[in-house]
């Protein structure tokens, strides 16, 4: 008896050390690039102590990820990366509701987002899609359109991302999508596919591809393209003269995560200014959704940018990103 009283006080103790280990970690999927991820999750856990595992994807392997660790998820927060993937985890139920408290704070897209998603998201910044051109290797006349990619002259010398595991893609796919109609959207993507040199798995990629001078353009957020002129490389963002769509950079607490309480003290944390004050650190020049966060200088201006009316309700939705996929995969995809 007594034997067994010991065992159990024992066991009780193992578990109380574990569970407080459980309260002292995060376990953060970040979606935007290596040095912002780090510097959100270093400065995190230096302000609190709470100690951050993270791992760093694409917004559409992040996306996967979760799907695949359904009902018995291993993350706590997924932030960052394009709003879409987050809306579909949101639909399918893989995100939890949470109203926090530093709403009052943001700006009206952001707040926007979380209603669209029934507060299982919230926007944390947005930008705008375009490309640049590197202008060491397009001297003359350079591309201002999205029309002008399907030049003859930029034959295996444009890269863009795989919609799969990209969520600047799938942006890229529903920006045309809604400017130009869904047949022609797809008409205009297998063309410019007689272009296109790689699909690489980063939407980030494309654009540090093109400021090493491996191709000639890349199709990114135009945030990305400053960050890569802002550090000296020979690139020129553009804003599509025909219009453009953007994104709303997104953060989501995972549900059913094993550290809840962290989660929630991390999602509040980065909407705070001085949380998202960090990404002009990172060499990162995204709009901030906290109305007290300065923007950088750098970041592109969105008011002067032609901007479509981003249908973020419908191309979030489950039923047509997978559509949208399914027939890029088809038409596009299958090509290669």
């Amino acid at each position: 008896m007594r034997t067994s009283k010991l065992m159990s006080a024992t066991l009780a103790g193992l578990l109380g050390l574990t569970a407080a280990a459980q309260a002292n970690e995060l376990v953060l999927y970040c979606s935007v690039q290596e040095e912002w991820c780090r510097l959100m999750a270093e400065s995190f856990q230096r302000e609190t102590g709470i100690n951050v595992l993270m791992t760093r994807r694409s917004s559409g392997e992040t996306y996967a990820q979760l799907k695949a660790e359904a009902g018995q998820p291993r993350g706590d927060v997924w932030w960052g990366g394009t709003g879409d993937p987050h809306l579909q985890a949101a639909q399918e139920g893989l995100t939890l509701e949470y109203r926090s408290p530093m709403l009052a704070e943001l700006q009206d897209w952001a707040v926007q987002q979380a209603e669209t998603s029934g507060f299982r998201t919230v926007g944390i910044y947005a930008g705008a899609l375009g490309f640049g051109y590197n202008s060491t290797r397009v001297t003359e006349n350079p591309p201002a359109c999205w029309a002008d990619l399907l030049d003859p002259r930029f034959d295996d010398d444009v890269q863009v991302a795989n919609p799969n595991s990209s969520g600047t893609a799938y942006t890229l796919l529903a920006t045309l999508v809604q400017l130009m109609g869904e047949d022609a959207a797809f008409d205009y993507l297998v063309k410019l596919d007689a272009n296109v040199s790689q699909y690489t798995q980063s939407g980030g990629a494309p654009i540090r591809n093109a400021a090493t001078g491996e191709t000639a353009i890349g199709i990114v957020f135009m945030h990305d393209a400053v960050a890569q002129a802002v550090q000296g490389a020979p690139i020129v963002p553009v804003a599509p003269c025909e219009g453009t769509g953007y994104e709303i950079g997104s953060m989501s607490i995972i549900a059913g995560g094993p550290n809840p309480d962290s989660a929630k003290r991390f999602y509040d944390w980065a909407l705070t200014p001085a949380a998202q004050a960090l990404g002009a650190q990172a060499n990162s020049f995204q709009v901030p959704s906290n109305k007290g966060t300065p923007v950088p200088p750098e970041s592109p201006a969105l008011d002067q940018i032609r901007l479509i009316d981003y249908d973020f309700a419908t191309y979030g939705s489950s039923a047509t990103r997978t559509r949208l996929l399914a027939r890029w995969d088809a038409e596009i995809g299958s090509r290669r």
